[in-house]
């Protein structure tokens, strides 16, 4: 564990400005501190401190108009431009499913926010930005040149807080919401059993908890007819062929607040270095491959039919990323991505430990 003393607000300012070039999220791990610490040091330097009450958020994004939707974990950035609408709110669960912004929110994980006013030579770049208890970025959104500037400040006023101190409470690190049984222990044929009477793949998390088994221990024990390993580089063929064929898929990428998800088409892949990108007209993924432990194809029983997932996890057997072909509830699975999925290389399954 880092004991390192934390910088004060005006030591994280003067660091600020001495790399302006470096992104907040690599120049806060070099502080030893967390992003929200980072922003927070700025309150009353072009950012102000706002409640992260996610359903007000949600109402009042509408009127905003176009805007970027980011959301990211360690190993992938998800980015959407779009309209937040088609809005439910709850308190444990919200959504949003507009054509373009489709997402899956947890209110309670949402700790900190900010409204964040960076100048860029003549410009004033604009985003709210919202983090964990851990101070990990749960969910941002970046104005654009059509947003409605009078909205988003109508907005940051509703929510701003009493409290706009250059410092942020931040707890550490928060405890892996999967579960972690032991498989040693846990009963194959009880795993294949429930998983061959699944009707939707919503019940698989479900599943899991009665098991008490994580996401990745289920795939790795279940047997090949229902999960099977792919080489680390599958990801980069189905892109190129999903790209080629002009084929929708539906990429999610998610943290412990929020999932964003994209679904159609893909067309512009281009690698740099270890990352691999999408960069579409409303749509850019940022993925890291050096962080691909495995990737697995996942076959889950529905009432419409078998649908089949790819599932990269990290070396701690976090899923960074997952791919389906685009469908609707109540539609079978697209037959071009089940051959996509069934036909990429394969490698032979790890025995479960």
């Amino acid at each position: 564990m880092d004991q390192r003393v934390k910088p004060a607000p005006h030591e994280i300012r003067r660091a600020r400005a001495e790399n302006p070039k470096t992104r907040e999220r690599d120049l806060a791990a070099q502080l030893g501190i967390s992003e929200a610490e980072m922003v927070a040091a700025h309150c009353g330097d072009g950012v102000v401190r706002i409640e992260p009450r996610v359903n007000d958020l949600l109402t009042g994004l509408e009127a905003v108009g176009e805007v970027m939707a980011l959301t990211r974990n360690e190993s992938a950035v998800h980015e959407k431009i779009g309209v937040y609408d088609k809005v439910v709110t709850g308190n444990h669960n919200a959504v949003v499913l507009g054509e373009n912004i489709d997402l899956r929110i947890f209110p309670k994980v949402w700790a900190h926010g900010f409204a964040v006013e960076k100048r860029e030579g003549e410009e004033i770049r604009r985003s709210l930005q919202f983090f964990d208890a851990a101070g990990e970025a749960v969910h941002k959104v970046h104005l654009r040149p059509a947003s409605s500037l009078y909205a988003y400040q109508k907005l940051v006023a509703a929510l701003e807080s009493s409290n706009q101190e250059p410092t942020v409470d931040i707890s550490g690190p928060l405890p892996d919401d999967d579960t972690h049984g032991d498989e040693a222990n846990a009963n194959l044929d009880d795993l294949r059993d429930r998983w061959s009477r699944l009707t939707d793949v919503h019940q698989f998390f479900g599943m899991l908890k009665t098991l008490k088994l994580s996401r990745r221990q289920a795939v790795r024990m279940v047997g090949q007819d229902y999960a099977w390993l792919l080489d680390n580089d599958a990801v980069r063929a189905m892109f190129h062929h999903a790209a080629e064929g002009e084929m929708p898929i539906m990429c999610f990428v998610g943290n412990r607040g929020c999932i964003q998800i994209h679904s159609g088409p893909i067309k512009s892949i281009k690698s740099m270095g270890s990352w691999i990108n999408v960069l579409d007209e409303t749509f850019h993924l940022h993925l890291r491959t050096d962080h691909t432990h495995e990737v697995w194809a996942v076959r889950k029983p529905t009432k419409d039919g078998h649908v089949t997932s790819l599932e990269i996890y990290d070396v701690d057997g976090k899923m960074i990323i997952q791919f389906f072909g685009k469908r609707h509830e109540g539609e079978s699975e697209r037959g071009d991505w089940r051959f996509l999925a069934e036909n990429l290389p394969r490698i032979p399954s790890p025995t479960a430990a």
